[in-house]
């Protein structure tokens, strides 16, 4: 090891074949050594990484080596199936920031250059990749695979854990992708979907032990794919050797139908921070504090990175009110893809305040489009969404949008169920902790009374066979409509779909639609309900039209949502239900 004396360098390094070819003594700041045959040794005084031409395979620090038997530091996308291969590796840039010198380490693959930014006395590298020839892919990530004796616990923002032992993965008690029984009886799973997180949100995540830690600081979040409900995998324990698995998706679709994006040449991922500490916590929470406050970074000298503006703006509703709390969103500028599913180049999402104000900071200087949608709370009742095309972000500037009308339905509700807010939050086990299987504990059969039943009473999944209704009153029948037969009603939900369960709609004794894998246009499957998630999905909005005249009636009168074919752990994640007139 490189950072203490000669003698406990070369008893560590002699364990390497590689040994004969390093320095006898450390460099003395940042440094890339070639060692040949496509191997090389980038580092500082602090730390140092052999990497080959697919592997990260030694990680040297406070006189241990944190990979150990692991498969170590890689790049790849569609899953494992494709790892970079580095052809070369050459010092792009060094400097001083600050008093403090730094090199840019680039290595270079078919598909694109992965950059190491090395500070003098930094535990750890600033990492980011720029796209060459990537290909229309779904995963690109990052990611360690270190030494499951040293990295025994993972943390994320939701989760701080011990990962599980090796020994309980048994493969007779697999019962899906990642997911087995608990071998204790307890009838509970074991799954790596459980630590999953969501993206927007997280400040720090890692491994870490009693004497190590590894960890991610993603201070800056443009270049994920993805809104503000995007929830990826960040840790977890390799369930074929038992790595312990720090993971970086900053191209990820875990939780979504599609996520399949072309990448533009130069498209950046990064740079975040690789931090290694102690095992502390309390010190990785305080530089992901650093981090934050210091980013976009300023000595990244990148003309396009530093180039950034501002966008705000107010947001009002049609009917008067502000759009307290709106989810906003900055994204492609057109196309017919989802705010989930865009991922192409460079994102931004934030909230409107009471008064429905919003603003974009460090926004990289492009043409976007913005979408906003209720976050529930005061909009809760709020159906459409707002989108405006051609945002102009320029750098150095402020774009000021003013305020904007945002159109909502001026139709007669007749009831609601939960708010449109893109959640499952406030129903039965809506919002609750990721649990692989937790649908099961909602029921087949289910009666809900508007205005008298509990949003609570009305649970996050449907997924077995049976039927839940929605009982109303209507103090007269549905007007008739001049010159036409009778007014139209409109039942309205949206919700994620996992596919294998199959479902009609019915308004009292007539089906007035369905929700099927194969008859409803775009309804494909989406993993979440399987994937242990509890509070979003791929979110969908589905109408129901039908004659409120011939239909409705009088008095008491029923929607029926009833599941007539199912598979296991497979259904519907609710968001909201609506009807109207």
């Amino acid at each position: 090891m490189w950072i203490a004396s000669v003698a406990a360098t070369m008893a560590l390094l002699l364990s390497s074949s590689l040994a004969h070819a390093l320095p006898s003594r450390a460099p003395a700041g940042p440094f890339l050594q070639e060692l040949g045959n496509e191997t090389w040794v980038i580092g500082n005084d602090i730390w140092n990484m052999t990497q080959g031409r697919q592997y990260g395979v030694k990680l040297f620090y406070g006189g241990h080596d944190c990979v150990g038997d692991a498969v170590g530091h890689y790049v790849s996308y569609n899953g494992a199936q494709s790892d970079l291969n580095w052809t070369s590796a050459s010092i792009e840039k060094e400097g001083t920031y600050r008093d403090t010198q730094y090199i840019d380490v680039k290595f270079v693959a078919r598909e694109g250059d992965m950059h190491w930014v090395i500070f003098s006395g930094l535990a750890g590298a600033y990492q980011y990749f720029v796209n060459r020839d990537l290909p229309v892919l779904g995963e690109f990530r990052t990611l360690w695979r270190l030494d499951n004796a040293t990295f025994t616990h993972g943390k994320t923002g939701l989760h701080d854990e011990a990962l599980p032992p090796l020994s309980d993965y048994r493969p007779e008690n697999k019962v899906q992708d990642e997911t087995w029984l608990k071998p204790d009886g307890s009838g509970g799973y074991l799954t790596k979907y459980d630590l999953t997180d969501w993206i927007r949100t997280q400040t720090y995540y890692g491994v870490y032990g009693e004497q190590f830690g590894s960890w991610y600081i993603n201070a800056g979040k443009d270049y994920y794919n993805g809104n503000h409900l995007k929830q990826e995998l960040m840790v977890h324990r390799e369930s074929k050797t038992g790595d312990a698995v720090q993971l970086n998706m900053i191209h990820g679709t875990h939780f979504q139908v599609s996520a399949v994006d072309e990448f533009p040449e130069g498209k950046m991922w990064g740079p975040w921070l690789w931090y290694l500490n102690d095992g502390s916590r309390e010190d990785a929470a305080q530089r992901a504090i650093d981090e934050f406050v210091t980013w976009p970074y300023a000595w990244f000298e990148d003309e396009a990175y530093q180039r950034r503006g501002s966008v705000r703006g107010q947001l009002r509703l049609s009917d008067g009110r502000p759009a307290t709390h709106a989810a906003v969103f900055l994204g492609d500028n057109g196309g017919n893809k989802t705010a989930l599913d865009m991922g192409s180049d460079y994102y931004y999402t934030g909230y409107a305040d009471a008064e429905g104000r919003f603003e974009f900071r460090n926004v990289r200087a492009a043409t976007y489009g913005l979408q906003a949608w209720s976050n529930g709370s005061e909009t809760a009742d709020v159906t459409t969404e707002y989108r405006r095309k051609d945002v102009v972000v320029t750098a150095g500037e402020t774009t000021d949008l003013e305020t904007m009308t945002w159109r909502v339905s001026d139709k007669t509700k007749i009831f609601q169920v939960g708010d449109f807010d893109r959640t499952s939050d406030g129903f039965a086990h809506g919002g609750a902790p990721y649990e692989h299987g937790l649908v099961e504990k909602c029921p087949a059969d289910l009666h809900f009374t508007a205005g008298v039943s509990l949003t609570e009473d009305w649970c996050f999944g449907q997924s077995k066979r049976g039927s839940w209704f929605i009982s109303f009153s209507l103090e007269k029948s549905p007007p008739p409509l001049p010159e036409a037969g009778h007014a139209q009603s409109k039942g309205s939900n949206s919700h994620s779909y996992s596919t294998g369960v199959s479902s009609r709609v019915w308004a009292n004794d007539v089906v007035i639609g369905n929700l099927t894998s194969g008859t409803a246009p775009g309804l494909l499957n989406d993993p979440s309900l399987y994937r242990s998630a509890t509070t979003a999905g791929e979110w969908r909005y589905f109408e129901f039209p039908f004659d409120a005249g011939t239909v409705l009636r009088k008095g008491v009168n029923e929607i029926r949502f009833e599941v007539t074919s199912n598979t296991t752990w497979r259904g519907f994640m609710w968001d909201s239900v609506v009807l109207e007139w």
